[in-house]
């Protein structure tokens, strides 16, 4: 992991929603930067800003402020035609929460690995080849690229999907709630595919609002609350040391980061202490 050429540097980020008498600022002020091969857990409630952020970073959502860096080349102020350009090269990919929501229904497992890289401008053989080592990657037979998505199960298509994602080498992917629609046995299979890519030359970003799933897996744990970067740090420490209230709530909430001894009292003293 290195930090002194970020793949990802988002400097003073606002985005607004509606129209000017009911605008409301969904991101306020956000600056992050992910290291070269760092993993780093973008954490909290619904509503909180996390989704919001991806969607800015993608070029999905225009910002009123800020700046955004993807591997080096400052994206912020590219016309459409430069975010396809720059999406169809793979530098930069993404992992909805729900595959069947990128993944065709009526396009083989095979045919959807291999799109991105013919729509790079690979042959088909080369992009066949390519595949296929990405399949043991994610722990998936190569008998499956026949199949359909409808035809897999939820855990199996996911693992599709981080493929997918994989397939053009990125510099960085965007993973936005990866497990939340898994089942437990699908959830811990997916982590340990997520785990084994912190080896990779690829940066990660897991968004998620459960604390506990991204515990495992993050180098680093960025927090955010109401549209703003409450915390940030090595995930140990954020942990094992929380600075603002909000995070505290969040360990307190995940049953696995808790010890037994922290009550009822301690959450609700917590609540009090955020809605103040």
């Amino acid at each position: 992991m290195s930090t002194d050429n970020p793949v990802l540097t988002v400097t003073d980020l606002e985005v607004h929603y509606g129209a000017r008498r009911r605008r409301r600022q969904a991101l306020n002020g956000v600056s992050l930067e992910v290291g070269r091969g760092e993993v780093v857990g973008l954490i909290g409630e619904t509503g909180s800003g996390k989704s919001t952020f991806a969607r800015a970073v993608l070029g999905l959502v225009p910002f009123s402020r800020g700046q955004v860096l993807i591997d080096g080349e400052d994206v912020t102020g590219h016309s459409q035609r430069k975010w396809r350009e720059l999406r169809r090269r793979g530098v930069i990919q993404y992992v909805f929460q729900d595959p069947l929501r990128s993944l065709d229904p009526d396009a083989t497992i095979e045919d959807s690995l291999v799109e991105p890289l013919l729509i790079r401008g690979d042959s088909r053989a080369d992009a066949v080849a390519r595949i296929r080592p990405l399949l043991s990657r994610v722990h998936l037979d190569d008998e499956l690229l026949p199949r359909l998505p409808g035809e897999l199960s939820g855990g199996q298509r996911q693992r599709v999907a981080v493929a997918r994602a994989l397939v053009t080498e990125p510099a960085l992917i965007i993973l936005d709630e990866p497990v939340s629609a898994l089942d437990s046995a699908n959830r811990v299979g997916v982590l340990e595919i997520l785990k084994e890519l912190r080896s990779a030359e690829v940066s990660l970003v897991f968004i998620s609002h459960d604390l506990g799933s991204v515990a495992g897996v993050a180098d680093r744990i960025a927090v955010m609350y109401q549209g703003q970067l409450v915390e940030n740090g090595p995930a140990r420490d954020v942990i094992t040391a929380p600075q603002h209230v909000y995070t505290r709530l969040l360990i307190g909430s995940a049953p696995t980061l808790r010890s037994a001894a922290a009550n009822r009292s301690e959450r609700a003293a917590l609540r009090a202490l955020l809605h103040a």
